[in-house]
């Protein structure tokens, strides 16, 4: 179960914070918040109520709610580039495996953390998440890793030699509307995940595979270009 770090019990007492640490009390508290509350819920009458601290603390942090959003935004893609980039960067693994287990990683995540994942690639905020994507170092990020595979995949003859971001972008719109099909319950298909992520990765390979033969000689056994070892 992958669940985001920030977990937190929003139930203290006024004494228990140290106004040292205030920034990170409130956004500790507005993680717990959105893990169990849409994230339109969150102001920053929740931080202050749940701190017992004036308004104008809270603006010391943070000026508005955007400026929460930000930074909300910001840890939330630390949290998530963590967890998928360095499995698509590791070329110790089979290239196929790596985009099978970022797969999975990456709709499990999803699931764990809905209303997160709503924020960070939902529209409402994309001005601000555009923004901080744009001072991220490419190979860092987790769509910038996945091209880099791609690219990789092109390089060594597995994929065809397509654009990349193109390809790229198919790989993340297949990841992004599953998990967002799981996560708002449309067609509840949330218990055929797992072998829905099966299927869609044979259709993924079949598109971008420049013959499956090629494939199948690198890996340990044939079977693994359908279902690779996690």
């Amino acid at each position: 179960m992958i669940t985001f770090k920030f977990r937190y019990n929003i139930i203290m007492k006024k004494n228990d914070y140290h106004h040292g640490n205030l920034k990170e009390e409130f956004l500790k508290i507005a993680f717990e918040f959105i893990a169990k509350e849409d994230v339109d819920k969150l102001t920053l009458k929740v931080l202050s109520d749940a701190t017992g601290t004036s308004r104008s603390a809270i603006y010391r942090h943070f000026s508005s709610k955007d400026a929460l959003m930000e930074e909300l935004i910001r840890q939330g893609f630390e949290e998530f580039d963590t967890i998928t980039s360095p499995i698509l960067l590791n070329r110790e693994i089979p290239l196929v495996d790596r985009f099978y287990n970022t797969s999975k990683v990456y709709i499990e995540w999803a699931k764990e953390n809905p209303n997160l994942y709503r924020l960070l690639f939902g529209r409402k905020y994309a001005y601000i998440r555009e923004e901080i994507l744009s001072i991220k170092e490419e190979n860092c990020d987790a769509f910038g890793a996945l091209k880099k595979a791609v690219e990789e995949g092109q390089d060594e003859g597995i994929l065809k030699q397509e654009d990349a971001l193109r390809q790229s972008v198919i790989i993340w719109a297949s990841l992004h509307g599953l998990s967002s099909l799981v996560i708002d319950g449309f067609l509840d298909v949330a218990e055929l995940s797992d072998s829905l992520i099966d299927d869609m990765f044979k259709s993924l390979l079949a598109g971008l595979i420049t013959n499956k033969v090629k494939l199948l000689s690198i890996l340990p056994f044939g079977e693994r270009v359908l279902t690779p070892k996690e």
